[in-house]
C-alpha cells in the first residue's frame, strides 16, 4: 500500500510560484486571419475578384455601372467573412466544450491523504499515484512500486518499458527510473514524485498534443461526392447561360440581321462589356449553384447539437463520431456500467463447509456475519490485495476509497474499509500483480507483522477453484478439496451466476516464491487455499431495456460484451431483452476462439452475448463485422480496449474509464449509460436529416435560378434576375437557410428508420422528386409571371413588374422551406421545436420588403403598392398547395 504525506496547500502555492503551472501552452491554431486568407484562395472567390477588377475598370470608363462592382465586392466580402467567422467561432466553441468536458483527474497525495485533482493543478514536488490506464501528468521519477509504461507518444515505440525506483535522468527517455507526461501506464502500480511540469516537460517542449483525426465519416464522403456533382452541374449550366446571353446579345437583339450583328461586333466597347457581363453571370451562376452554406451548416449543426449532447452526457471528441452515428448498424456494448448501473455492491460471501458427499456452501449476507477466523483472513486479503488506496480520514465520501476498479472498491466497502477507523498497516507488501482482463486475477505477496509470508489471490472463480488444493472451513481450519467436491462447488457457483450474481474467488497460499514475485506472473500459483466467493450484484439500469429496444427498432444490432461468467452474462442479457428470441446466441470467449472468421461472421446476426470477453476478442469482432460491410460501434473503458475503440467506425469511450480509452474514442459517454449512446445515435440521424433538408431546399433554388437565367434571354429578358439579385438570392437562401434547418429537433420516428448504408445515396428518390418537381414548378410559375400579358397588367409600371418578379422568386423559395421541412402533409408539425426556423423565414420576408423599398437602382427595384404585394404573395404561396399535390402523387407511385 502507498502512503505519503504529500504537499500542504501552502507548499503547493509556493511550488507553483517557483516552478510554474502544469498547463501546457496551447498549440498554435489557425487564426481568423489565416482562415480568411485561405478562403480567399477558393477558386470561386478568385474568379469573382478577377471579375470585380474587370468591372471596376469598365465602370471607370463608363461602360458599366458602379454598383455592379460594389455588389461583387460585397458578395466576395460576405462569402469570405461570413464563412470564416462561422467556421472560426464553431471551432472555438468545439474546442472549449471539449476542454471543459474532458479534464483529466489525477490521484495525488496532499496533506496526508490521497486527493483527486485536475492535471493542471499538479506542481513540482507532488507525489502522484500511478495505476493501469493512467496518463502520466508530468515528468518525474518513480519512488515506490513498479510500472510498465507505453512511451509511444514520445518515442514512437509501442513496446512498454519497465519503470522502477531509482535516480532519474529526465533527458534520457530510456532511463528506467524516469517517467514522462503523456505516456501511459499499461500495468503495475507505483508512486512518482513530480520534477518538471507544463512546458518544461518533454511533451511540453515537443508541443505534441492530441493528433487530429482525419478520418472521414460516411456522411462527409457522400457530401464530397455530392459537391463534385453539383460543381459539374454548375459549370455546365454556367457555360450554357453565358452562351445564351451572348446569343441574345449578338443574334436576337439584332433580329438576325448580318449587318446589324457586324455593327454590334465592331463596337468593341459594347461587345467587351457584354462578354464580361456573360462571364460574370456565368461565375455568379456557379456561385449560386455551389451550396457554400453546406460546410457552414455542418459546423453549425454539429456545434449546436454538441451542446445538446453534452446535456445528455455525450462528449463528441471527433466530429466523425456524430456524423457516422446515423449510419451505425452494429453496437458492441460493455455490460458493466453501460447496460448495468455500474454501482457494484458486494452483497454476500460464500464459504465452503463439510467435505466429500456433504460438501456445500454457506452464504453470509454481510461481513459482520462471517465467522471471526475467516473474517480476519478475508479482511487481510481484500485490504492488502488491491490497487485501491483507503483514505479513512478523508472528508469527502468519494475520496475514502480511491483508485483501483469498481469491483475492488465494492469489496473494500463490504469489509467496511471506507468507514472503519484508521488502522496501522497489517503487513508489509513484498510484491503486487494487478488484475487485468487477460490475467483474470490479481495477487499480492505480503509479510505480516509476526513474520508470516503469504500470497493473496483473488479473481475468476473457475480458475482459482481449479488450482486450489484446500479450502478454509468457517472455523479457520484448512481442509483438502477433491475434484468431486470442486464439481459440486462449480454447480453452486453456476446457480449464483445464473441468478445474475458476479462472483470473485478469494484464496491464500502460504509463503512467497520468487516466480510469483516476478513482473511476468501470468498463471496462478499451486497449492492455494480457498477462502470463498464474494457475491457482487450490479443491477440492470432501468433505462437499459427501453434503450436497447429503441436501438433494435432503429435497425441496430446490440451485442453485449462482458468479462463475467456465461451464467451471469445470460441472466443480465435476459433482463435487458437481449436473449428473448429463438435464434439469439450467447457464446464464451473460448468458443469464439475455436471459430473461423467466416463462421463468426455467419453467427453475427444472431449473436447477442459474448462472456469472458478479452480485449483481443473485441478487435476481432470489429474486424469481422467491418469485413461484413457493417458500420460498427464499440464501447470500452480500459487500456486494452483502445485498439478496438480506434478501429471501430465509432469508438464510445466510457466516462469512468481510463484516459487512454477516452482518447482512443470518437465519443465519450460521460455517464457510461447505453441510453446516452442511444441519444448520440438519435442526434446523428437528426443531423443527417437536417443536412438532407438543406440540400433539398438549396438544390431547388439552384435548379430554378439556373433554369430562369437560361430561359430568360429566349423570352426577351436580358437578365430576368440581375447579377446583384442572383448574388442576393444566393446569400439569403444559402447562408440563412443553413441556420433555419440546423435547429430541427430529433424526432421519435428517426429511430424507427433503418440505418443509412455506407453506399446509400445522400439524395433519395423523395428528395429528387422535391428538387426537380419544385424546381420545375418555381420555373413554370416564373415563366407564367414573365410572359402572360394579364400578369404584367396587374402592375403600375415595367419597373414595378420586374420588382414584383424579383419578390415572387424570393417568396416562392422562402415558402418552399415549409414544404421541405416536413415530408408529411402537416407543414406545421413540431414547428415550435425549431423556433429559429420561423424567425429566419420571417427575417427573409422582412429583408426582401426592405430591399424592395430601399434597393433602388442597385437592386433594380421600386416601391410596390399594397395591392401589388398581395399579387406577389398570391403567386408565391401557390407553391405550397402544388407541393402537397406533388407529395400525394409521389406517395401513390412510390
Amino acid at each position: 500500500m502507498f502512503s505519503y504525506k504529500g504537499l500542504s496547500e501552502r507548499e503547493v502555492e509556493a511550488s507553483r510560484l517557483e516552478h510554474g503551472s502544469n498547463r501546457i501552452s496551447p498549440q498554435e491554431v489557425e487564426t481568423f486571419w489565416d482562415k480568411l486568407k485561405d478562403n480567399f484562395k477558393d477558386p470561386m472567390i478568385v474568379i469573382l475578384v478577377v471579375a470585380l477588377a474587370v468591372v471596376t475598370v469598365l465602370a471607370v470608363f463608363g461602360f458599366a455601372e458602379w454598383y455592379e462592382g460594389v455588389a461583387i465586392a460585397a458578395a466576395v466580402a460576405l462569402a469570405t467573412f461570413v464563412a470564416t467567422a462561422s467556421e472560426f467561432k464553431n471551432e472555438q466553441t468545439f474546442q472549449k466544450l471539449q476542454e471543459e468536458a474532458s479534464r483529466i483527474l489525477i490521484n495525488v497525495f496532499r496533506e496526508g491523504a490521497l486527493r483527486i485533482v485536475g492535471i493542471d493543478d499538479i506542481v513540482v514536488g507532488d507525489v502522484v499515484l500511478l495505476q493501469p490506464g493512467d496518463k502520466i501528468p508530468a515528468d518525474g521519477r518513480i519512488i515506490q512500486g513498479k510500472v510498465k509504461v507505453n512511451q509511444a507518444a514520445l518515442t514512437g515505440e509501442p513496446v512498454p518499458v519497465t519503470k522502477k525506483p531509482g535516480e532519474a535522468e529526465l533527458s534520457d527517455l530510456a532511463n528506467p527510473h524516469s517517467v514522462y507526461r503523456g505516456t501511459i501506464v499499461e500495468d503495475g502500480e507505483a508512486a512518482m514524485t513530480v520534477l518538471k511540469v507544463g512546458d518544461r516537460t518533454q511533451l511540453g517542449r515537443l508541443s505534441e498534443g492530441l493528433q487530429t483525426d482525419n478520418r472521414q465519416g460516411p456522411l462527409r464522403v457522400k457530401l464530397s461526392r455530392l459537391a463534385d456533382d453539383i460543381a459539374r452541374f454548375g459549370y455546365i449550366g454556367a457555360t450554357f447561360i453565358g452562351a445564351a446571353f451572348m446569343f441574345k446579345s449578338v443574334y436576337l437583339d439584332n433580329g438576325g440581321d448580318a449587318a446589324a450583328m457586324m455593327a454590334y461586333v465592331s463596337n468593341w466597347q459594347v461587345l467587351l462589356l457584354d462578354i464580361v457581363t456573360a462571364l460574370i453571370l456565368a461565375v455568379i451562376i456557379i456561385v449560386v449553384a455551389v451550396p457554400e452554406g453546406l460546410p457552414m451548416m455542418i459546423a453549425i449543426v454539429l456545434a449546436q447539437n454538441m451542446r445538446k449532447l453534452l446535456k445528455s452526457n455525450v462528449l463528441v471528441r471527433q466530429l466523425v463520431g456524430v456524423e457516422t452515428s446515423g449510419s451505425l448498424n452494429l453496437l458492441f456494448a460493455d455490460k458493466t456500467g453501460t447496460i448495468t448501473q455500474g454501482k457494484l455492491d458486494a452483497v454476500g460471501f460464500m464459504a465452503v463447509e463439510g467435505g466429500g458427499d456433504d460438501v456445500r456452501v454457506v452464504e453470509y449476507d454481510r461481513f459482520d456475519a462471517v465467522p471471526d477466523a475467516l473474517a480476519r483472513l478475508l479482511d487481510l486479503s481484500l485490504r492488502e490485495n488491491t490497487s485501491c488506496v483507503v483514505n479513512c480520514e478523508a472528508d469527502k465520501e468519494e475520496e475514502r476509497i480511491i483508485g483501483g476498479n469498481i469491483t475492488e472498491r465494492a469489496l473494500l466497502r463490504f469489509i467496511h474499509a471506507d468507514v472503519s477507523a484508521c488502522v496501522e498497516p497489517a503487513a508489509e507488501n513484498v510484491f503486487q500483480v494487478l488484475f487485468n482482463s487477460a490475467r483474470k486475477f490479481s495477487a499480492a505477496g505480503i509479510k505480516t507483522l509476526d513474520g508470516e509470508e503469504l500470497t493473496l489471490i483473488k479473481g475468476a472463480p473457475e480458475r482459482i477453484l481449479a488450482r486450489a488444493a484446500h479450502h478454509y472451513a468457517p472455523t479457520g481450519e484448512r481442509v483438502p478439496i477433491s475434484e468431486a467436491e470442486k464439481a459440486v462447488l462449480n454447480q453452486a457457483i453456476d446457480r449464483k451466476a445464473d441468478a445474475g450474481f458476479r462472483l470473485i474467488a478469494v484464496a491464500v497460499r502460504e509463503g512467497i516464491s520468487p516466480e510469483d514475485a516476478s513482473d511476468d506472473m501470468k498463471d496462478l500459483p499451486e497449492g492455494m487455499t480457498l477462502l470463498g466467493f464474494a457475491l457482487i450484484r450490479d443491477e440492470l439500469r432501468p433505462e437499459s431495456r427501453p434503450a436497447i429496444e429503441t436501438l433494435q427498432g432503429a435497425g441496430i444490432h446490440v451485442v453485449m460484451l462482458t468479462g463475467d461468467r456465461s451464467g451471469t452474462a445470460k441472466a443480465i442479457a435476459r433482463e435487458a431483452g437481449l436473449l428473448n428470441g429463438e435464434h439469439k446466441k450467447a457464446i464464451r470467449s473460448s468458443e469464439m476462439a475455436d471459430m473461423s472468421d467466416d463462421a463468426l461472421r455467419a453467427l453475427l446476426p444472431d449473436l447477442n452475448v459474448v462472456s469472458r470477453c478479452l480485449p483481443q476478442d473485441k478487435m476481432r469482432l470489429v474486424k469481422v463485422a467491418q469485413e461484413a460491410g457493417l458500420v460498427v460501434g464499440m464501447t470500452g473503458d480500459g487500456v486494452n480496449d483502445s485498439p478496438a475503440l480506434s478501429k471501430a467506425d465509432i469508438g464510445f469511450g466510457l466516462g469512468s474509464g481510463t484516459e487512454v480509452a477516452k482518447e482512443a474514442s470518437d465519443i465519450v459517454v460521460l455517464d457510461d449509460n447505453i441510453q446516452s449512446i442511444t441519444s448520440a445515435v438519435h442526434y446523428g440521424r437528426t443531423i443527417y436529416r437536417s443536412i438532407q433538408k438543406f440540400i433539398t431546399f438549396q438544390l431547388t433554388v439552384n435548379v430554378s435560378a439556373i433554369a430562369i437565367a437560361f430561359i430568360g434571354p429566349f423570352m426577351g429578358f436580358k437578365l430576368p434576375l440581375t447579377m446583384i439579385q442572383l448574388l442576393w438570392v444566393n446569400l439569403i437562401m444559402d447562408t440563412l437557410a443553413a441556420l433555419a434547418f440546423s435547429g430541427e429537433p430529433p424526432l421519435a420516428r428517426h429511430m424507427a428508420e433503418k440505418p443509412k448504408r455506407r453506399d446509400e445515396n445522400l439524395i433519395t428518390p423523395a428528395m429528387w422528386s422535391s428538387i426537380l418537381g419544385n424546381g420545375f414548378l418555381i420555373t413554370l410559375i416564373s415563366v407564367v409571371f414573365l410572359t402572360v400579358p394579364a400578369v404584367r397588367g396587374l402592375f403600375n409600371s415595367e419597373a414595378a413588374f420586374m420588382t414584383a418578379f424579383f419578390g415572387v422568386f424570393v417568396f416562392l423559395n422562402n415558402f418552399n422551406k415549409f414544404n421541405v421541412r416536413v415530408e408529411d402533409f402537416n407543414l406545421f408539425a413540431h414547428i415550435l421545436e425549431n423556433r429559429g426556423f420561423l424567425r429566419i423565414v420571417g427575417i427573409i420576408f422582412l429583408i426582401q420588403i426592405l430591399v424592395t423599398y430601399f434597393g433602388g437602382e442597385m437592386f433594380r427595384t421600386v416601391p410596390l403598392l399594397p395591392v401589388e404585394w398581395l399579387y406577389v404573395v398570391a403567386f408565391s404561396i401557390v407553391i405550397i398547395p402544388l407541393d402537397l399535390l406533388r407529395k400525394y402523387v409521389f406517395r401513390m407511385f412510390a
